[in-house]
């Protein structure tokens, strides 16, 4: 093969709002159309052929990633119920392995080494074995009965996240015949283990439907306990951390609503805590007071009720749960987060000015909050947030802790002494040295002279001349935060030279939840202006140069990398876009397609909204590919095959049209066997990943 391939061309027109689109390449939706599998095998074909000199450094590059990995390891035990839960991993499999030993009085974690057989130790659950055989394998599911006697999990072998639910019996290890197809992700079991809640989705694959199943009985006898009829709302089911209520939520983007049933009555009828409202947000959990009475916990950002954008903490009678009574005030210089409430203290997971944080309250009797106080950390630039907490009465809050040096830490905090201990830190083989590097705060400055916060990380000799290589990471939609943590594979960038960076654009949370208003909706563009002023700033520094500077970004990151090498060509080296949302007014335009109706909160309703529409239509990528794009930088893209969240057809259709308009250098990988999160197992992940790493070095180092 000479050239790369082409797609043919058949016209098809989309009409709306009185404008008229053709797009040739509308065709390659048709996932079972064999010209469809041609195509993807050909440009399978090309990539490989055209990065075969590129072959060495994968494989470089997953050698040092696997090196550095304690392969054999396991997690720190996480305590419940009278047995200790935690996972292993052995070296040469590529899945985890779940596992308890019986606990006895005393509270500390036991110090497991790994690869020495635990005494006492049952195995609920060997990945591996399930694995066996398949070219996927995705765990959507794990829940064990208060009891201990059962666990629910569910499994996917396609990757296109629906699960089969199974029960085991767990002093037997038998599974036994229930058996629920076709659910989604998350269960929770009544109080007596009689009875097991789940998820199934619609043809849109939203989670509608809260079903219980009867252990013992066939899923066809199983009952809907609860149908969410908005098209733009979601379902999920789970315990309070006391296990005395089940919660079942309603979301939507920006709006959600709350039923509770007791978890000792499983065929009772749920109690709405308050009625939805919208633009308003909650979440709940439940509190046993030592007076004697109990009552539920609510964050929300209700500001008729004390709350606001940055949410505030109320609490409610349970005979009563809409009658909200402030108890943290809402502050517009921090967003509460999220919040874990114990027998005698509340833990309040924050975000100011970029960093997380965890604030402590003890509670008194009669559940008023005491006077407060953060866990402090020294580093200027860290992430801190909960880890697993499993019971209610307990007096340590487990927490983790990275920054871009520090690898990940497991830390118990003594609640009354006010003391950390450190359980574990994530292993790095081979000399690792955090004090060989450094990590720095950048600002840009926006194009409306918004600052935008930049994270960086480098050797500590590294030289500011412009002359180092640079990989600059963004993301920027639904308020997720790119949040400092460390990575073992980014050591094989570091160590030659690069610079990583990752830029706290608008659409993400980093400043809390008027940062992400102002990069959504009719205000999208801002994340793009913001990511390119990121990068501009990053030469301006002196950190690298254009042509050395490459940007990555995935599925809404990867629509990002379609807009900003649409925007400012001139700004980059390379663009990675790993499953990239990339036509994304054709697919919001589709209420038929996956998610798509659910989205119209975040993106907007062009379907129905002409100004939407207008908006969308330009920046969306596919529509904007330059008519000349022979000044693009070179472009690698991956998708997978049986994405339910991005389609495969999005990055295919967008790669024939860069190839059509002029871009000399792009290339398209699709995996043919995976799911949005690529291949599973982590020896495929470190070999997807020296492979990115491979290209970027290749085409901005070398």
């Amino acid at each position: 093969m000479a050239e790369p391939p082409a797609a043919k061309r058949v016209a098809s027109e989309r009409t709306q709002h009185g404008d008229t689109v053709v797009d040739e390449y509308a065709w390659l939706a048709e996932k079972d159309n064999p010209d469809t599998i041609a195509y993807l095998t050909a440009e399978n074909a090309w990539t490989e052929r055209a990065t075969a000199g590129e072959a060495s450094l994968r494989d470089e590059i997953f050698t040092e990633i696997k090196s550095r990995v304690q392969e054999t390891d396991l997690s720190v035990p996480a305590r419940r119920h009278g047995w200790w839960y935690y996972t292993r991993t052995v070296e040469g499999q590529q899945y985890p392995i779940r596992c308890r030993v019986a606990a006895g009085d005393d509270p500390t974690p036991p110090v497991i080494q790994p690869g020495v057989p635990v005494p006492g130790e049952q195995v609920l659950l060997d990945e591996n074995e399930l694995a066996d055989g398949h070219d996927f394998f995705a765990l959507g599911t794990f829940t064990v009965t208060a009891d201990g006697r059962y666990l629910a999990y569910a499994d996917d072998y396609a990757g296109d996240e629906r699960f089969t639910l199974r029960v085991k019996d767990l002093p037997s290890g038998e599974l036994l015949d229930d058996e629920v197809p076709n659910t989604s992700y998350g269960a929770a079991w009544s109080a007596d283990s009689t009875h097991l809640f789940y998820l199934t989705v619609d043809d849109a694959w939203r989670p509608d439907k809260v079903w219980r199943h009867r252990i013992g009985t066939k899923a066809a006898e199983d009952v809907v306990v609860y149908q969410e009829p908005d098209e733009r709302f979601w379902v999920g089911v789970g315990l309070t951390r006391s296990e005395r209520y089940l919660l079942i939520e309603s979301h939507s983007k920006v709006t959600s609503e709350v039923r509770y049933l007791a978890a000792d009555d499983p065929t009772g009828t749920p109690t709405l805590v308050r009625a939805r409202k919208q633009d308003v947000e909650y979440e709940v959990d439940h509190q046993i007071i030592h007076n004697g009475q109990d009552r539920f916990l609510v964050l929300h950002n209700d500001s008729e009720v004390g709350g606001g954008e940055n949410f505030a903490l109320a609490a409610a009678p349970v005979d009563a749960p809409g009658d909200w009574t402030p108890i943290i005030e809402h502050a517009a210089d921090t967003r509460l987060l999220d919040f874990d409430v114990f027998a005698d203290h509340l833990v309040v997971h924050r975000r100011h000015n970029v960093l997380t944080g965890l604030r402590v309250y003890p509670l008194g009797a009669d559940g008023a909050l005491g006077t407060p106080h953060d866990i402090a950390f020294t580093e200027p630039i860290y992430t801190v947030e909960p880890d697993a907490n499993l019971e209610y009465d307990t007096g340590t809050f487990r927490l983790t802790y990275a920054s871009l040096v520090t690898p990940r830490s497991v830390y118990d905090y003594d609640l009354a002494q006010r003391h950390l201990v450190l359980r574990k830190r994530q292993p790095v083989l081979g000399g690792y040295d955090p004090d060989q590097y450094e990590q720095f705060r950048e600002w840009a400055t926006a194009p409306d002279g918004t600052k935008v916060p930049i994270s960086v990380v480098a050797r500590k000799d590294l030289v500011r001349d412009g002359s180092a290589p640079c990989l600059l990471y963004g993301y920027g939609s639904y308020e997720i935060s790119i949040d400092p943590g460390f990575q073992i594979d980014r050591l094989s960038l570091l160590d030659r030279g690069f610079v990583y960076a990752i830029a706290h654009i608008r659409g993400g949370g980093e400043l809390g939840r008027r940062w992400y208003e102002d990069g959504k909706m009719l205000h999208k563009k801002n994340t793009f202006a913001d990511f390119v002023a990121c990068a501009r700033r990053m030469v301006e520094a002196g950190w690298t140069s254009t042509p050395r500077l490459a940007a990555l970004g995935g599925s809404a990151g990867g629509l990002l990398m379609g807009a900003v090498v649409n925007e400012a060509p001139d700004a980059f080296g390379a663009i990675y876009a790993a499953v990239p949302f990339v036509d994304a007014l054709n697919s919001i335009l589709d209420p038929s397609l996956p998610l798509t109706v659910i989205e119209w909160d975040e993106w907007g309703d062009p379907l129905h909204d002409a100004e939407v529409y207008r908006y969308m239509k330009s920046y969306s990528p596919y529509e904007n590919v330059a008519a000349d794009a022979s000044n693009y930088p070179p472009i690698y893209v991956e998708t997978s095959l049986n994405d339910t969240r991005v389609l495969y057809h999005e990055p295919a259709k967008w790669v024939s049209r860069l190839r059509a308009n002029g871009a000399s250098n792009v290339l398209l990988w699709t995996e043919m066997e995976a799911g949005h999160g690529g291949r599973s197992g982590r020896y495929q992940a470190w070999h997807d990943r020296a492979r990115c790493y491979a290209w970027i070095i290749d085409t901005v180092a070398r």
